[in-house]
C-alpha cells in the first residue's frame, strides 16, 4: 500500500463522489473529502451507505461474491492492477493498493470501503449490508 500523490488522490475522489454518489450529496462529500479534519465524519458512515446512485450499481452475481472472482469481474471491464481506497478502515483509506490484494482484505469484512479502479468509470463497494461494482456505462 502507499499514499497516492495528490493529484491522484483528488482525481480519484472528486470522480468517485461525481460519478456514482447521489447528485444532492456531491457537495457535501467533495466538501468534507479533502480536509483532514473533517473526513471521518463520511468515512465514519461507510458501515452502512446509503447514498449511492442505484442508476450504477451492479448487483455482483452470489455465486461470484469471493475476492478472487471480484477481482476477475473488475480486470474484464478494464479495471488496472492498482486501486485507490477510500474507507472507514483508517489503514485502507487514502491509500493506493494492488486491487487483488485491496479485495482480499475487504470483501466479507464488513467494512465500508470503495475501491476506484478507473476514477469516474469503474469501482467496487462493500459495506456491512452489501457489495456491488459501481460502473459509469455508457448510454445505448
Amino acid at each position: 500500500m502507499t499514499a497516492p500523490s495528490p493529484n491522484l488522490r483528488e482525481m480519484h475522489e472528486a470522480q468517485l463522489v461525481r460519478a456514482f454518489l447521489l447528485p444532492q450529496r456531491q457537495s457535501r462529500y467533495l466538501e468534507l473529502l479533502p480536509n483532514p479534519r473533517r473526513r471521518k465524519d463520511l468515512t465514519c458512515t461507510l458501515a452502512h451507505f446509503k447514498h449511492i446512485d442505484p442508476r450504477w450499481a451492479v448487483t455482483i452475481p452470489a455465486r461470484l461474491q469471493h475476492a478472487p472472482d471480484i477481482f476477475e469481474l473488475l480486470k474484464s471491464k478494464g479495471a488496472p492492477p492498482m486501486c485507490y481506497a477510500i474507507s472507514e478502515d483508517d489503514d485502507l483509506d487514502g491509500k493506493e493498493f494492488p486491487l487483488l490484494e485491496a479485495l482480499k482484505e475487504i470483501v466479507g469484512a464488513g467494512v465500508g470501503t470503495f475501491l476506484s479502479c478507473l476514477p469516474g468509470q469503474l469501482a467496487y463497494f462493500e459495506d456491512e449490508d452489501g457489495r456491488c461494482i459501481l460502473e459509469h456505462r455508457a448510454k445505448d
